[in-house]
């Protein structure tokens, strides 16, 4: 059995924050996570880019993934 517990497997973290962003929307993103690439002029690939190099606000992006949708 090759099974993974881990409900982020298979998941970039591109595909984690577009998800996010289609479910919250930015404003709501940057109410739950506050971090001003998500409040300022937000993109997708500013985002990704301080996410890559910030593992703390990373951690938060996936920590929310998984509350609001491996419920």
């Amino acid at each position: 059995m090759t099974g993974t517990n881990d409900p982020l497997h298979g998941l970039t973290l591109a595909a984690i924050l577009e998800r996010l962003v289609a479910h919250f929307g930015w404003e709501l993103l940057a109410q739950q996570i506050n971090i001003n690439c998500f409040k300022t002029d937000p993109s997708i690939k500013s985002s990704l880019k301080f996410l890559r190099k910030t593992q703390w606000a990373r951690d938060k992006v996936e920590t929310l993934y998984i509350s609001t949708f491996n419920t």
